[in-house]
């Protein structure tokens, strides 16, 4: 059964919901290894190059109430996180933009908490264009008008992030009930109707089925500007509301990775070096992603706390991991 879903997805084909389901559902490390095949060669058919993205955290004084259960990053959640309320200058901003392009890290993620309607995300994207080469992605999730991401689209934003998590409603509102996945789905229609490139992902193991994880991959075929998919398996944050939940397992974050590429041959596949651990990047790439996220270089000005995990991977090292696996990293 395995093998012959498998030969579809090699040759192009259509899968169903019910085949996708039975790869989600392999337990065989045969198996699994072959599915991994499958997802690699689908991506080194479209190309080796692996991105980078590194990243600057705006700020963590974030105005959605209740806060979200998982949350390490917004003041005051997690002793492990940030905890200390922050804003960055635009002189901060500045500098760890430079430090960026002068680790030849090629793309950077300036994402922030809610409250400010887009303005920091503007901000950040002037600053980012107008002194660096870097390809920008914004990610302050729903926290954007159509006017902010209007003069996101003219001031040259590369990918506007907004990610769903899930779309479960009843676990979205038990996970994040001061936040509004209307309004999440509302932004990534405005980010498609104006026209920029959309990034938006999964949450995975915050109370979702293997059933909910297939359906939001289709549901993403929706937005004519999708470009690339984060996938992000949960981690607990001590001094959270779910510091005792169960960290995702790496093989589920693995499957729903080789299953994303096999279902968006194309597409960018994100997988955040602190959601998916700095020491697995080996394995996301092994399973068809070609984009790691969260990677800081030794020169960086600022201290780093990973979105999902306080950890973070270093650039040397995971440059030398992706050239190991016979891949090229793109740098400026």
């Amino acid at each position: 059964m395995i093998d012959r879903i498998l030969n579809k997805a090699q040759n192009g084909q259509e899968l169903s919901d019910e085949e996708y389901l039975e790869l989600l559902n392999i337990t065989d490390d045969k198996e699994l290894e072959k599915l991994f095949e499958t997802a690699r060669q689908i991506r080194d058919n479209q190309s080796k190059i692996i991105k980078l993205t590194s990243t600057v955290h705006l700020t963590n004084k974030c105005q959605i109430q209740p806060r979200c259960e998982y949350c390490g990053f917004a003041e005051e959640t997690s002793k492990k996180g940030y905890y200390n309320a922050f804003y960055k200058s635009n002189d901060e901003i500045l500098a760890a933009i430079h430090s960026i392009e002068e680790a030849h890290i090629p793309r950077v993620s300036c994402s922030g908490g809610y409250g400010y309607k887009g303005k920091q995300a503007v901000n950040a994207c002037r600053i980012v264009k107008e002194h660096s080469h870097l390809e920008i992605l914004v990610n302050v999730g729903g926290d954007l008008t159509e006017k902010s991401i209007e003069q996101l689209g003219e001031l040259g934003a590369d990918t506007i992030c907004c990610n769903l998590e899930t779309i479960n409603e009843e676990v979205f509102y038990q996970r994040k009930p001061g936040d509004s996945l209307e309004q999440r789905i509302e932004t990534c229609e405005k980010v498609c109707e104006a026209g920029i490139g959309l990034s938006s992902g999964l949450l995975l193991g915050i109370g979702e089925s293997a059933e909910d994880r297939i359906k939001h991959l289709r549901y993403l075929n929706n937005f004519k500007t999708l470009k690339e998919i984060p996938i992000m398996g949960f981690n607990p944050y001590d001094d959270t509301p779910m510091a005792d939940w169960p960290p995702f397992p790496l093989k589920e974050q693995l499957k729903i990775v080789a299953i994303t590429r096999i279902m968006y041959p194309e597409i960018t596949i994100t997988m955040p070096t602190p959601t998916v651990g700095p020491e697995n990047v080996e394995y996301s790439l092994k399973a068809g992603a070609n984009n790691l996220a969260t990677v800081i270089a030794d020169n960086y000005p600022h201290e780093v706390k990973g979105v999902g995990s306080p950890n973070y991977g270093n650039y040397f090292e995971v440059v030398n991991v992706i050239e190991k696996l016979g891949l090229t990293p793109q740098t400026i």
